[in-house]
């Protein structure tokens, strides 16, 4: 249940918690009170956005309060000739015949289209600690396997570009 997720990780989500608390929070409910000042409430379409944005930023805020409060803050451990997290990998799928740039990132940050992989994901977990030159089974469900190779491992960081997801 709990995420595991880095310092850096945590301050960001703090960043973001104090950013949403402290500034946006003021103008969106300011932003409702203009809006509801337009009238007929029934019929005010910018009554109805702003109430949107308001409660979509409070969900938010909810949901970093609870991941703050929940998460398992681990070190990033870093191993020799291994993959380890924020590590860039280039896998090569053997069935596809096509290799893959990926980088091993904690849940927080995952985001496939752009190639960056979460520890948890099937192919995190099977190239987590393994080295080049080895050859992998992702499971993805008990009846959809495939075999990756992992041809290189470029050292990563823990660094404060990579955003976190928005859920």
């Amino acid at each position: 249940m709990y995420d595991e997720l880095t310092k850096v990780d945590i301050d960001k989500m703090k960043a973001e918690l104090d950013h949403r608390r402290l500034e946006l929070r003021p103008k969106l409910i300011e932003d409702v009170q203009t809006a509801r000042a337009f009238g007929d409430l029934s019929e005010n379409y910018e009554y109805k956005v702003a109430k949107q944005e308001k409660n979509r930023n409070e969900s938010r805020i909810r949901y970093l309060e609870r991941m703050i409060a929940t998460a398992k803050v681990i070190e990033v451990e870093e191993r020799e000739g291994a993959v380890s997290l924020f590590d860039h990998v280039l896998l090569y799928n053997e069935k596809l015949g096509k290799e893959q740039s990926i980088q091993l990132v904690t849940t927080l940050r995952q985001n496939a289209l752009k190639g960056l992989i979460s520890k948890e994901s099937p192919v995190g977990k099977a190239v987590l600690g393994k080295k080049v030159g080895d050859r992998v089974e992702v499971v993805v469900s008990p009846t959809m396997k495939y075999t990756v190779e992992i041809r290189e491992i470029t050292p990563g960081e823990d660094d404060s570009s990579l955003e976190i997801s928005s859920y």
